[in-house]
Order: structure tokens, then sequence, then C-alpha cells
């Protein structure tokens, strides 16, 4: 049996003014990606399935977001906002294209999961012409209610129009819905805009399905992964939500997380296996951790890879380029940039690492600092294989250091250093026999209070 094809029209418009941001609301993010991404990635996928995005005038931002999460996704403008049918109509172009399911849903619901896009679409094989997401609410107020009769959606009745019999009907609208897509043009241009706003309504699709004498019905879900965000304090809402489940992912895939509360995770982060997170670490995106790595305690990561068997911090932070091969451990106080720091490196203390290629089983001591930025320009340092970095020393790129080679403790390195070879720069050392006790004695006869 061929499958059905699919087109998921995401409404992204709105300006989201309860954000109190010049960011527009769908940009803003949950688990280090954004909320429209979120909602991007759980649509349906691959072969026959097809992709439109509403967006607002001027959202150039929101259309460049579009395009790096989903290439096959096209963007549509809605140049007036008068209404959730009308625009879903600012996709009319793809609309008429003919998918067989026509899935309508909100850039600013990020809990959403592809599962139940995918249990959405089920009734259209089975003749319904509409099915409409539902959750059950602790507290409806305010939600459209679903009012069913045996099985079949007869009407959604918005809180303000709901008699008291049907305000105590817990089954909300959630306001994702999908269309048989042989009939969706023609439910979407009979909707009118006969009320107090002049505006289209997506809910009076119900009402204009059973005129036709079509099916309409109900598939529930969590009010979880309904959760629309309007203002700041529903995004760490639902960030709450997202940590609690991708926590819950990280650890039913053997992850060892010993305070998991206090771990914060990207969606997209990566583990191998006989990882261990310790308390207090934040996880950003793009982060791959491999088999047997400990991340120690307030640990900041981005973008980043660590090997297998690679220790991480506690304090340190991994900016983003960074990749640790197997073994190689940075420690306390220690900041990585776009550096790769091959297999049995140790960075253990109070070092910066920038713009730099470290070589296997090299030491970096205490204070170690490669100066990668002239004001103006970023430079490379490269650190051969087995090399020694005394403590307290400072790299000046563009500089290379050779295999194998020793650097003293305090230098300022400015030149090459050739594989093998020692390199110290420092200022002879000056004693002089008595010094610190005659300036004490100055010092004292110059706080002492005169006479007279």
């Amino acid at each position: 049996m061929t499958a059905r094809s699919s087109l998921t029209v995401v409404l992204a418009a709105g300006e989201g003014t309860r954000m109190r941001s010049s960011l527009p609301k769908v940009l803003h993010q949950v688990a280090g990606q954004s909320l429209l991404a979120h909602v991007l990635d759980a649509a349906p996928h691959g072969a026959g399935a097809s992709l439109a995005v509403v967006i607002g005038p001027d959202h150039k931002a929101v259309a460049d977001e579009v395009r790096r999460v989903r290439a096959d996704a096209a963007s549509f403008v809605q140049a007036e906002r008068l209404g959730t049918a009308h625009a879903v109509l600012a996709a009319r172009e793809a609309i008429a294209r003919g998918a067989d399911d026509l899935l309508v849903a909100f850039g600013d619901t990020p809990l959403i999961s592809a599962e139940t896009f995918t249990r959405l679409r089920a009734p259209l094989a089975k003749g319904a012409a509409l099915a409409v997401l539902g959750f059950r609410a602790a507290d409806p107020t305010g939600y459209g209610r679903l009012l069913l009769q045996g099985d079949r959606l007869i009407a959604i009745r918005e809180h303000a129009d709901a008699t008291d019999e049907e305000r105590k009907v817990t089954l909300c609208n959630a306001g994702v819905m999908a269309f048989d897509g042989g009939q969706a043009l023609k439910i979407l241009d009979r909707i009118g805009n006969a009320n107090s706003k002049g505006e289209y309504y997506l809910v009076d699709a119900v009402t204009i399905v059973r005129e036709m004498g079509l099916e309409a019905v109900v598939i529930e879900t969590s009010e979880d992964e309904v959760r629309g965000i309007n203002d700041k304090a529903q995004l760490a809402e639902a960030e709450a939500v997202m940590q609690t489940r991708l926590r819950k992912a990280a650890l039913d895939a053997g992850v060892t997380l010993i305070a998991p509360d206090t771990v914060y995770l990207a969606a997209d982060t990566k583990f191998g296996k006989d990882v261990t997170i310790e308390p207090f670490v934040v996880i950003g995106p793009g982060v791959t951790i491999d088999d047997g790595a400990v991340i120690h305690s307030f640990t900041h990561i981005v973008h980043s890879s660590v090997g297998k068997k690679a220790l991480v911090g506690p304090f340190a932070r991994m900016r983003p380029g960074t990749s640790l091969g197997e073994g190689a451990k940075i420690g306390n106080f220690v900041e990585t940039k776009a550096s790769t720091l091959e297999a049995g490196v140790k960075v253990n203390h109070l070092s910066y690492i920038g713009d730099t290629h470290v070589g296997a089983n090299s030491n970096l001591g205490a204070g170690t600092v490669t100066c990668n930025y002239d004001g103006f320009f970023k430079h490379k340092t490269l650190i051969g294989e087995g090399a020694f970095v005394g403590t307290n020393s400072s790299l000046v790129a563009p500089v290379k250091i050779g295999k194998g080679a020793y650097i003293g403790s305090g230098s300022v390195i400015t030149k090459d250093v050739p594989d093998d070879a020692m390199a110290v720069e420092r200022s002879p050392q000056s004693n002089r026999e008595g010094g610190a006790k005659r300036y004490r004695e100055m010092k004292l006869r110059a706080k002492k209070p005169k006479e007279g």
C-alpha cells in the first residue's frame, strides 16, 4: 500500500508581544533550540512529506531559521493578521498541490512529538475529513472545549461562549489539526468572518465539516505536549518539561546523572556508553560525549566533542570547536575554544587554549595561555606530540612547538621551537642581599607620624 503524502503548515507569524523581546517569539529557545526548530523537527520527514511555514512580514530571521532547520520547507508571508484560518490560507499555493493529508501546527509548541503527528493523521486514512488534537486540562478555564457525540467531534466551543454545562468539559482544543487533503481547501474556503473581530477562525472548520456531511474526530495527547509559549514564564515552564524528558532519555540510555535535576541538556546532545555527568553541568547545543567520559561539576560545554574516557572539569569551559581525544583531560578553570586536543593530552588547571592543535600525550602546565588574538586577527598555535609546556607560559601565535619540545616555566614564546628542543625565555634573576630589610625600614620611616 502506498504511503499517504502530507503537507505540514506551521503557523509562525505571531509577533509575541508578551515575550517583551525584539526577538520573534518562535526564535526563543528551549533546550538550546528555537521553538520553531522543535516543531519542524517533529513534523513528518522523508518521501511524500512537504512543509510550509507561514511567517510575518519582515521576519527574515524566521525565514533563515526555517531554511537552516528544514531545507525542504517553503516560507509564505501572512501580510495581514486576520485569524488562524487566514494564516493557513497564506500557504494556499502549497495546499493546492494536493497532499493526501494537511497538518496544521503552531511554531510556538516545542513539546509536540513526531509520534503525535502520526497518530493525528491515522483517522484520515480511515475516512475522517478532520482530526483535532485535544488534551485533558487540569484547569480548562480559557480553553476552547471539544464537544463530542459518541466518538465524533460536533463542535469546538470557546470558553466565553460555552454554557455552564459545557464548561464542565475538560477535553480542550490544542489547535493542531489534520485535514483530508482532498477536502482541505473546500473546508478552509468556507470559513467566514462573521464574528466580533471580523477574523477567520480555524475552529470553525468543525462546523463546516459537519455541514458538508463529513466526519470530524479527536485525538488526545498530554497537556504538556501542546503547551503554547506566550510569555517568558511559559517559556521557562516548557524548558522544565523538556529538561525532564531529556534527562529521562539520557538515564534510559545508560548515562549516569548523579543529580539529574541540576544538569542542563540540549535537545541534540549525544552520549556514548558509560558516560558520567556530575552535578551542575550545562551542556549546550552541538555536543557529543563518547564512551566512558566523565564530566565533572560546574562545567559548561557548547558545540564540542569529548572523546572516549576523557575527563572534563570541574569548573571547565569548552567553547565551540573544541575536540578532546581519547583519555584527554582538561581540569579546573581551563577554557578551550576552536582547539583539538589529541589522545592523552593533559591541561589540568588554570589555562586558556584557543585556536590550537595539541598533539597526543602533551602536557600543558598551570597558567598556560595560547595568545591567539592580536587585536585584529586570530592565529594558530601548533603543539607537537609529547611536548611539555611549563607553568605560567604564554605561547604567542602564530607559533609552532615541535614534537617532544620542552618549554621552561614562565616563558613567553614568540618563535617556533624545533622538535626535542628546550626553550626558556625569562629575564635573569637578581638577588640583592639585605634588600628586603632595607625596603621595609624605608617604608616604616615614611609611615611614622611627623613630630610637631
